[in-house]
């Protein structure tokens, strides 16, 4: 049995006409910080395409890299879910193909220290059909309106890795 990994910068995000979370890049005092400004208030989307190479079974495991750009306390709230289309086999229109139900999770900010790194992950288990070898489309978004997502000012995600089981 191995974990399949994928991994997928803030430059891999497709973004939605409306609503999408701000690329942004911060210059660092040694290198720069690329990264996907998610608010406090509004819901904003991105989405990120991959091919479900040598998919098993079980969750899809979303893990987000983010840190928060004014805020040092609280937490916030993701949802991640999955459309899955297995080519030359489903009739499905990919322009209107719908989503899977969406799963959340969240994180809260662990100290006083702005800008510091945190990660945590969404299983996702609501999996569309998934099977080997689909075009998966991963929807991201913050969801503010969640009571566990407190934390003020924007949240900014540098990466996101999708893991599964082969097998």
């Amino acid at each position: 049995m191995a974990t399949v990994a994928q991994h997928f910068s803030p430059g891999d995000a497709i973004l939605p006409a409306s609503n999408p979370a701000a690329p942004v890049q911060f210059a660092g005092t040694n290198f720069p910080i690329p990264g996907l400004a998610f608010d406090a208030s509004t819901q904003e989307t991105v989405f990120f395409r991959f091919p479900a190479l040598s998919y098993g079974s079980g969750n899809v495991n979303v893990e987000i890299q983010w840190y928060a750009d004014t805020g040092t306390a609280n937490g916030v709230t993701f949802g991640a879910s999955l459309a899955a289309i297995t080519p030359n086999t489903d009739s499905q229109d990919i322009e209107t193909k719908a989503f899977a139900t969406e799963n959340t999770a969240s994180d809260t900010h662990l100290g006083t220290t702005g800008q510091r790194l945190h990660s945590f992950t969404i299983a996702v288990s609501n999996l569309d059909s998934l099977a080997a070898g689909d075009d998966v489309t991963l929807r991201l978004r913050r969801v503010p309106a969640d009571g566990s997502d407190t934390m003020t000012g924007d949240c900014i995600v540098t990466g996101v890795n999708v893991t599964y089981s082969d097998t």
